[in-house]
């Protein structure tokens, strides 16, 4: 029986190969991944220290320091969400009435808090990225050590 080329390249690749291949693989989508959410991190903080932002006196955590990180805009969005409810007595924007005055003051304050806490969550996804992507590295390097490891416990083919 004539045997294919399929199953000749097969059979004479080198023990671990296709697990070298893979691993080389992993490798590089990891170093992908956490390059890809180093740069969104600095994206984002470069971003938002670009505003010139700081948290308001009186927060709870980090007041009076720059905006520029997920800690930061979180607190300031806390900020934002209490002035807007003390200015409407307590009230969202959904409850008060088209004519109130207020109604603009706590529409304004939704919309900051949104974006603060779209960078929050920019942060989040950054470092998920960062935290898969040195996960995968570590992975693939494992598969590697397996690969040379197959390799040196195979003979090689005899001809």
């Amino acid at each position: 029986m004539a045997e294919t080329a399929e199953a000749s390249a097969v059979r004479s690749t080198t023990p671990g190969g296709a697990v070298r291949v893979l691993s080389v693989l992993v490798i590089v989508a990891g170093v992908v991944m956490l390059l890809a959410g180093a740069a969104t991190w600095l994206t984002v903080q470069q971003q938002l220290a670009d505003e010139r932002i700081t948290v308001s006196e009186d927060a709870k955590w980090f007041a009076g320091e720059k905006i520029d990180g997920p800690l930061t805009a979180y607190a300031e969005a806390e900020v934002i969400e209490r002035h807007a409810l003390e200015a409407s007595g307590g009230r969202t924007y959904a409850e008060l009435d088209r004519e109130d005055p207020t109604r603009q003051v706590v529409m304004t304050g939704s919309f900051l808090r949104a974006s603060l806490f779209t960078s929050v969550v920019s942060f989040g996804v950054a470092a998920l990225a960062m935290g898969l992507g040195l996960l995968l590295a570590i992975i693939g390097y494992v598969l590697l050590v397996v690969s040379r490891r197959l390799a040196a416990l195979t003979p090689p083919p005899a001809n």
